[in-house]
C-alpha cells in the first residue's frame, strides 16, 4: 500500500534520529497493513540509556527551576499543537500498528483529554498545604511536592501514543524529566508528539527517547530512573517491579487483563449489543481494558447470541487510511499467530466457534477475523490466559452470584462491565467484583476517560494507578518543611519529669477535647 502523503522520507529521519542511539543496530519498521518496510530505527545499548539520563537530568534541572505557571504554558501550547495535526498521529500509528484510523484519532483525544485535565488541576495538586504544627499557635508544617526527577517510561505498542504522552505529561507538569522506551512497533508516532513538546517549548533534552529490547536496554532503564512508569504484560510487570525494588525506586505497574462483561436480565440488549460489541472488538481486541469475557443468564442467552453474533458479523474489517473500516489489523504476524494458537486450542477441547476463528491473508499479513466462541471450558488457554485479540467467548449463568462468583474467578482484576436497567442494582452487582475499573451500561470508556478519577488494576492487573490526583502526585515526593517559631520543645536539665508527664496528659487532653489534636 502506499503510505499516508505525511509520512515522507524527511520526516522519518527526523524521528528516527531522536532515537539515542550509538549501537549501529537497527531494527526493520514495517507497514502492518502490507508488511512492507518503511524504515530502519536505531536502537539503542546500556550506554545510550546512561547518556540519555545524564541529558535528561540536565534538562530537569531547568525545567524544575521553571515556575508552574512557565510549564504549563508549554503545555497549552502542545495542546492547541496535537488539535492541528493531529491525523498526522493517525497517520504514523496506522503505519506502524496498523489499528483502524477511528482507533488512532481516538487515541489522540485521550492524550488532549489529559493535558487539558492537568493543565487546569496541576496547581490544585502541587499547591503547597500548610498545616499546624507539634504544637498548637507556635508551630507550622507544610507539605512541599517535589519532582522525582527523571522518570523511566515503558510504553506499548496497543496504545503507544497515550501510553507515553499521557503517562509522561502529569509527570513533565510536576517538573521532572523523561527517559522515553516505546516499543520497536511503535516508535515513530511517539517520537512524533516529543517532538511536538519540544515545538511547544520544552526545554532541550528534556524527554530522552531509547529504543531496544528488555533484555538488551531494561536493566539500564531501571537502574538510571526515580521512578519507572511501566505498561505491558504480567510477567514483565513483575520483573520490571522485582528490579524496582532492588534499587529502592518507586513504581507503577498497568498489566494484563481478562475482563469480564455480565448481562443483567433487564438490560437493553440493544444497547448491550453495541456496546459489547465496542468493548471486545476496539483496537483489534489489543487492549488491556477489552472484553474476553461475557456472561448472559441462561434466559436470555439465545437471543443475546442470536444478536451479538450478527452484529459482529457486520463489523468492516479492512486496511485503509481513511475511518471506513470498523477494525484493522493486529500488530504482527506474531500476534497473529498467539491470537490464532488460543482459538485453535479452544476448538481442539471442543470449543464452538460462532462466528470469525480465521485468518484475513487477503487483507494482510496480520489480519484476523472477529471472533465469538462458546462451551469455553477452563482447561482451555482461552478461558484464563489473555488472548489480546478480536476474540471473546460467551458463558451462561443459573445466578447472578454464579455470574460475580465467575467474573472473579481470575488472577486479573484491571476492569469488568455490568449491564441493567436498574442502574443502581447494576452498580451494585459491580461493586462485587475485583476489578480497579467498573463500568455500568458501558464497556470501558466510562472509567478509563474519566481523568479526575485514578484508573488502576487489582491482583496481577497491577500496582498503582495513573489519572486522577494520584496519578499526578506519585511522580513528587513530598518534603515536609516544620517550623517552630518560639522554642517550647527543649526541656531544662532540671525538669521534674513526674510533673511534666502530668503536664503532658493533661495538654493532651485538652486539645482532643477542643479538637486541636
Amino acid at each position: 500500500m502506499s503510505l499516508p502523503s505525511s509520512v515522507t522520507s524527511e520526516l522519518l529521519a527526523k524521528l528516527t534520529g531522536m532515537v539515542v542511539a550509538t549501537s549501529g543496530r537497527a531494527h526493520a519498521v514495517t507497514e502492518v497493513y502490507s508488511g512492507d518496510k518503511v524504515v530502519d530505527l536505531p536502537q539503542s545499548d546500556p550506554a545510550d540509556v546512561r547518556t540519555a539520563y545524564a541529558a535528561a537530568r540536565a534538562a530537569q534541572a531547568v525545567w524544575a527551576g521553571w515556575p508552574l505557571k512557565r510549564r504549563l504554558g508549554v503545555m497549552k501550547r502542545f495542546h492547541a499543537l496535537l488539535l492541528e495535526r493531529g491525523l498526522v498521529v493517525a497517520d504514523l500509528m496506522q503505519v506502524e500498528t496498523g489499528k483502524a484510523r477511528r482507533m488512532a484519532f481516538e487515541e489522540t483525544c485521550d492524550v488532549l483529554m489529559v493535558t487539558s485535565h492537568y493543565i487546569k488541576a496541576a496547581p490544585r495538586i502541587l499547591k503547597e498545604r500548610k498545616h499546624g504544627g507539634v504544637v498548637p499557635l507556635v508551630s507550622t508544617s507544610t507539605e512541599v511536592r517535589i519532582p522525582k526527577g527523571v522518570v523511566g517510561l515503558i510504553s506499548p505498542w496497543n496504545f503507544p501514543f497515550a501510553t507515553s504522552l499521557s503517562d509522561a505529561m502529569p509527570a513533565l507538569i510536576a517538573g521532572n524529566g523523561v527517559v522515553l522506551k516505546p516499543d520497536n512497533k511503535s516508535t515513530l508516532n511517539v517520537a512524533y508528539g516529543v517532538d511536538l513538546l519540544y515545538e511547544a517549548g520544552m526545554p532541550a533534552g528534556l524527554v530522552q527517547i531509547v529504543c531496544g529490547e528488555g533484555p538488551d536496554i531494561g536493566a539500564a532503564l531501571i537502574e538510571g530512573a526515580d521512578y519507572v512508569m511501566f505498561t505491558g504484560s504480567t510477567a514483565t510487570g513483575r520483573v520490571i517491579g522485582a528490579q524496582a525494588g532492588q534499587h529502592l525506586i518507586g513504581c507503577t505497574l498497568e498489566l494484563g487483563g481478562k475482563n469480564p462483561l455480565i448481562v443483567l436480565d433487564d438490560a437493553n440488549l440493544e444497547e448491550v449489543i453495541a456496546g459489547t460489541v465496542t468493548a471486545t472488538f476496539l483496537n483489534t481486541g489489543q487492549a488491556c481494558m477489552h472484553i474476553e469475557r461475557i456472561y448472559v443468564s441462561e434466559r436470555r442467552r439465545e437471543e443475546f447470541t442470536k444478536r451479538f453474533v450478527e452484529a459482529v458479523q457486520a463489523i468492516r474489517v479492512a486496511a485503509a487510511y481513511d475511518f471506513s473500516p470498523d477494525m484493522g489489523s493486529l500488530v504482527s504476524v506474531a500476534q497473529r499467530e498467539r491470537v490464532q494458537g488460543h482459538v485453535d486450542d479452544a476448538v481442539a477441547k471442543g470449543a464452538t466457534v460462532l462466528t470469525g476463528g480465521k485468518p484475513r491473508p487477503d487483507l494482510g499479513p496480520a489480519f484476523f477475523e472477529p471472533t465469538v466462541l462458546t462451551d469455553v471450558t477452563p482447561d482451555m488457554a482461552l478461558a484464563k490466559a489473555e488472548t489480546f485479540g478480536p476474540v471473546t467467548a460467551i458463558y451462561p449463568y443459573a445466578s447472578v452470584e454464579a455470574a460475580v462468583a465467575m467474573a472473579n474467578d481470575t488472577e486479573y482484576g484491571l476492569n469488568a462491565s455490568v449491564w441493567g436497567g436498574d442502574r443502581k442494582a447494576a452498580e451494585a452487582v459491580g461493586r462485587r467484583i475485583e476489578a480497579g475499573n467498573i463500568n455500568v451500561n458501558d464497556g470501558l470508556a466510562a472509567s478509563y476517560a474519566s481523568k479526575k478519577s485514578t484508573s488502576g488494576g487489582f491482583k496481577a492487573s497491577g500496582v498503582g494507578s495513573r489519572h486522577g490526583d494520584a496519578g499526578m502526585l506519585k511522580y513528587t515526593d513530598v518534603q515536609n518543611v516544620a517550623v517552630l517559631k518560639k522554642q517550647v520543645l527543649t526541656n531544662p536539665p532540671d525538669t521534674d519529669w513526674t510533673k511534666q508527664v502530668d503536664k503532658t496528659i493533661k495538654g493532651l487532653r485538652f486539645m482532643r477535647k477542643l479538637g486541636i489534636r
